[in-house]
């Protein structure tokens, strides 16, 4: 969404859109910067009524616990069945994953080093360590107060609580604007770190990096965080596609040419990543990430030319799906459901937009996806996660509570 992390930064949105309702919502949470439907764009077509699922409804579980702002849900790994929710000020709470749960403890409080002021800054990523249960790392992703830039750390536990004493610094990112953090982090099946960065921010790029691997903005970075090497709190895995180049790009890169990858995830089956890349003005859009694409950002937006007078398309890597500004206007990824409570739902990726409230899935094992818009909703959707056994839930950044999937 972004949610609070406005991942909409549409210059002059309040120029065109002048309901009530979006008015409330730029007040709350954005800074947006236009939305220029001037383009002769053909929209998704409407869902067919007699298609619509109509079966599912998304309903608040966990009703005893309210959280301030939050981004994410996430477990560890660990066995204990816990989920860990980060809200955007700097702490993390954890709760048992019990639907009658009345309190959450405080895992880690560093609301005194993130910097909360804008709304797609703050405390934005969390990931434990796959040896979570023998180390005791976990990892977080943070706007800092030096000029804003990102900062990712390592962060070690205390009996069942992290120790916000033990924190070891792995990467900052300088970051020219306040807007574009991206901000999710994940441990990829290979066990290395994979680590989301917006273009810098502004509008249209302005500083380029989209289509400049040289810097590490508008990339998803794969790092090692077991091995440093080379005066790096981290190593660089030999099979980045990037190593050894002699262009200077940087070698953490796994793949580049995107805005705002708000949130990415891996599909726990198969483990294909998946990301949400929030749009400038006309398209949102979903992607699938492997090593060494460029996502086209800014020479396209999505598959409409924006960046560039010759749209030159050679060796980008177009999305799988995509929407209009018609049907949404801040995208937030989401995940492949791989639960065992609704089987029908095996194998689709679900994601939502903030500002109009649809969810929306399409088959991840279609040839070629078909976007369907599954549910209108009546939170915004900052976040998804899963829990340890794969059932999805939907973070809702404006209420402070958590929903998932109900049948009826």
């Amino acid at each position: 969404m972004r949610y609070v992390v406005t991942l909409i930064d549409k210059r002059n949105y309040w120029k065109t859109m002048l309901s009530k309702y979006y008015l409330l919502i730029f007040s709350l949470l954005f800074v947006l910067t236009s939305c220029d439907d001037s383009d002769n764009i053909v929209d998704d077509p409407e869902p067919d009524p007699e298609e619509e699922p109509g079966t599912f409804d998304v309903v608040r579980v966990f009703p005893n616990l309210t959280f301030a702002q939050p981004v994410l849900l996430t477990n560890a790994g660990d066995g204990s069945d816990r989920l860990f929710v980060v809200e955007r000020a700097g702490r993390i709470v954890v709760f048992a994953n019990n639907e009658q749960t009345a309190q959450a403890q405080t895992f880690l409080d560093i609301r005194q080093r993130v910097n909360s002021n804008g709304s797609e800054r703050g405390l934005l990523g969390l990931a434990f360590h796959p040896n979570f249960n023998d180390n005791g790392y976990f990892y977080v992703y943070y706007t800092g107060f030096n000029n804003g830039q990102t900062v990712v750390s390592r962060f070690s536990v205390n009996g069942s609580v992290g120790d916000s004493s033990s924190e070891s610094v792995i990467l900052e990112v300088a970051q020219p604007f306040a807007n574009h953090n991206a901000g999710t982090i994940e441990f990829g099946p290979d066990n290395y770190l994979y680590i989301a960065l917006g273009d810098g921010g502004g509008g249209g790029d302005p500083i380029g990096a989209g289509q400049d691997a040289t810097t590490l903005l508008g990339s998803i970075l794969r790092i090692d965080v077991d091995n440093p090497s080379n005066g790096l709190a981290y190593g660089i895995p030999a099979d980045n596609p990037f190593v050894g180049n002699v262009n200077q790009m940087r070698e953490e890169i796994f793949a580049y040419g995107l805005r705002n990858p708000f949130r990415f995830s891996f599909d726990r089956e198969n483990g294909n990543l998946w990301a949400g890349d929030v749009g400038q003005d006309r398209i949102e859009e979903i992607d699938l990430i492997e090593s060494g694409q460029n996502y086209g950002w800014n020479t396209m937006e999505g598959t409409l030319c924006f960046g560039s007078t010759t749209c030159d398309q050679t060796g980008l890597t177009l999305p799988v799906v995509e929407y209009t500004h018609s049907i949404g206007m801040s995208i937030t990824g989401g995940y492949v459901y791989r639960g065992d409570n609704f089987p029908e739902l095996q194998g689709y990726y679900f994601y939502a937009d903030f500002v109009t409230r649809v969810l929306f899935r399409f088959d991840t094992n279609d040839s070629e996806p078909q976007q369907e818009q599954f549910l209108n909703l009546s939170i915004g959707v900052s976040s998804f996660g899963e829990d340890e056994a794969g059932e999805l839930y939907l973070v809702d950044f404006l209420e402070g509570g958590i929903h998932t999937f109900v049948e009826q």
